[in-house]
């Protein structure tokens, strides 16, 4: 299961509204090669289903990912930071061995 945090719902939905996405809007999470570490993060907003994806709902927030993605991403919660440090989504990955410094990538 992927989980999102109050703070992670609020954005969401805020930037689905004032995007005017559809009503049937959700959070598409996935994983690709790349990043210091190897893997990275990918998070955009969507409203079209793919064949091989797995469906969550969290809050109310429905997230989705393809099948091969969630092997990296079982457990992990979406967050949301607006620090001094930076500002955005964030992954709390249980399975992420080695992050880099940014954040934005990972290994397992």
């Amino acid at each position: 299961m992927i989980t999102v945090t109050d703070k992670a719902k609020e954005k969401a939905l805020e930037l689905i509204r004032a995007e005017n996405r559809p009503d049937d809007s959700f959070i598409r999470v996935g994983v690709q090669g790349g990043g210091c570490s190897g893997l990275s993060y990918l998070l955009e907003f969507d409203h079209v289903m793919k064949a091989d994806d797995k469906v969550f709902e969290d809050k109310g927030i429905r997230i989705v990912c393809d099948k091969k993605s969630f092997l990296y991403l079982v457990g992990t919660q979406l967050d949301f930071s607006d620090g001094l440090n930076g500002k955005g989504f964030e992954f709390n990955n249980p399975n992420a061995t080695r992050t880099c410094g940014c954040g934005e990538s990972f290994a397992v």
